[in-house]
């Protein structure tokens, strides 16, 4: 009997799913599988908390299929070879998936559908994690766009797709299922427990997603284009792990939008509306970068980058201080300390954090993204890779060389009441608001009425920010001078 081989990968949902609506579309008996092929993934394996979502979506997936009478596949290993076995397992003559466009996915992909379809076994990929494929975007010299600004203005000129609503009423499923691991099998969920943040802070899968949209879009987004620069209040999506493991689409998110703007007959219906899709855009301009630039994960985009004189680190104890949260800059560690409790920080925080360690500390901007690529619940090949050379200088559309986050000022002016630092870095929760992000130069009986010792408690700041600044600016411009 026919059957057809359903490949979820970051795609762990069931509405607005063009491959299963493909599958189902075949009218055969559909096999929900999941492979992990970790040794697939190139140069970038999953890190720690990547791992621990994807092992509470996969469950919440495989709860949501069983209530419809299916059941989700789990194999580990190579692709290829657990596809073949899967084929001849049930019979299937079909296989369907989304796709993917980190590098490394891609070249495996493109082997894996040649070697089905020359088999006899129809091999089909479809999009559903972005608005517009990379391949499809061209600027008007008929090359990939290096600019956030024309890449998004382009971006809105052209149709967005309707989300796919599916019926699962009636799957057929196989009469007989194949043999799949466990889900404690995939070994996805750390021996050493110290996911107890993540787990209070999120609801992976679907339906935890949804339920995340659905509160975000009720809101009034009119004052979204400020709140979402403050991270003591709750003013962006947090869609993010949902977006990047495909629990969410990014078609889904749109719509929502769109439903907000019936009633005012205008799209986007208001400028914190429009703010919010540019973000939506932000994360396609990276896959746009990482499709078109697919060395940049490893190398800078401007190749004179390469030769930036970093500063020297032997014992690694300035990376350490800042991967902990132990900088002496109360908002830099508040940041830090949310990303090790929670697997996420607040994106204008990651502009801060991530410029302290490439422009005040001078540590490679890799060092960076390889921390977040392991802490972060939305660990995102192209986003981070994004966000990293941006704030390093050395990407598409980055930061201006002499762009330095003043830790101070970015804390004042974006957590002036202290309420972010104070729930992150409690040592210093009894600081008033004036001392709160310069212990230092706070007045002994200050720091004393508060708890607050320096050098116990709480560091003193590794590096002085003037002359942190100063020598960041004599770097990079050193740096332009040798590149003429």
């Amino acid at each position: 009997m026919r059957a057809t081989l359903l490949w979820f990968r970051h795609d762990l949902r069931l509405q607005d799913n063009p491959a299963l609506h493909a599958a189902l579309a075949r009218g055969v008996p559909v096999v929900p599988v999941f492979i992990l092929d970790e040794a697939g993934e190139g140069r970038w394996p999953m890190g720690g908390a990547s791992r621990w979502w994807l092992h509470h979506s996969l469950q919440a997936l495989d709860a949501a299929l069983r209530e419809r009478g299916l059941r989700l596949i789990l194999a580990r290993g190579d692709s290829a070879t657990m596809l073949r076995a899967l084929v001849r397992a049930t019979a299937a003559d079909a296989v369907h998936w989304n796709r993917r466009y980190e590098p490394a996915i891609i070249a495996r992909d493109k082997a894996i559908k040649a070697e089905l379809n020359g088999a006899g076994i129809e091999a089909k990929s479809f999009n559903s994690g972005l608005l517009h494929e990379p391949h499809a975007i061209a600027n008007k010299a008929g090359g990939p766009f290096q600019v956030f600004t024309p890449f998004w203005r382009h971006c809105l000129t052209l149709p967005v797709a309707e989300p796919i609503k599916i019926s699962l009423a009636t799957v057929p499923a196989p009469a007989k299922w194949p043999q799949s691991l466990g889900l404690d099998e995939l070994e996805l969920r750390p021996r050493i427990p110290w996911d107890a943040g993540l787990g209070e802070t999120w609801t992976p899968g679907e339906a935890g997603g949804m339920k995340r949209l659905r509160h975000f879009a009720a809101r009034a987004m009119e004052d979204y284009a400020e709140e979402r620069n403050l991270p003591g209040r709750d003013g962006t999506s947090m869609l993010s792990p949902w977006l990047h493991f495909g629990e969410v689409s990014p078609r889904q998110v749109w719509a929502a939008v769109q439903a907000r703007s019936k009633a005012s007959g205008v799209f986007p219906p208001s400028k914190g509306a429009a703010v919010f899709l540019s973000e939506v855009g932000w994360r396609e301009f990276a896959h746009h970068l990482l499709f078109h630039f697919p060395h940049t994960p490893e190398r800078p985009l401007r190749e004179d980058f390469a030769k930036f004189p970093w500063a020297d680190d032997p014992q690694g104890a300035k990376l350490r201080a800042w991967q902990r949260g132990l900088t002496g800059y109360p908002i830099v560690d508040a940041g830090m300390r949310q990303l090790w409790r929670t697997g996420w920080m607040h994106n204008r925080v990651r502009m801060i954090v991530a410029s302290f360690l490439v422009k005040h500390l001078r540590l490679p901007w890799n060092h960076g993204a390889e921390w977040f690529w392991d802490t972060l619940v939305d660990a995102d090949l192209a986003n981070n890779t994004l966000g990293w050379q941006w704030s390093a200088g050395c990407g598409a559309d980055a930061a201006p060389y002499f762009r330095v986050f003043a830790p101070v000022l970015q804390g004042r002016k974006f957590d002036a009441n202290g309420d972010y630092v104070r729930r992150w870095v409690p040592e210093l929760a009894k600081l008033p608001a004036e001392n709160l992000h310069t212990p230092w130069e706070a007045p002994a009986e200050v720091l004393a009425e508060a708890g607050v010792t320096l050098g116990k408690n709480y560091p003193h700041p590794i590096v002085d920010h003037a002359t942190a600044r100063d020598d960041a600016l004599a770097a990079f411009k050193a740096l332009r001078s040798g590149s003429r």
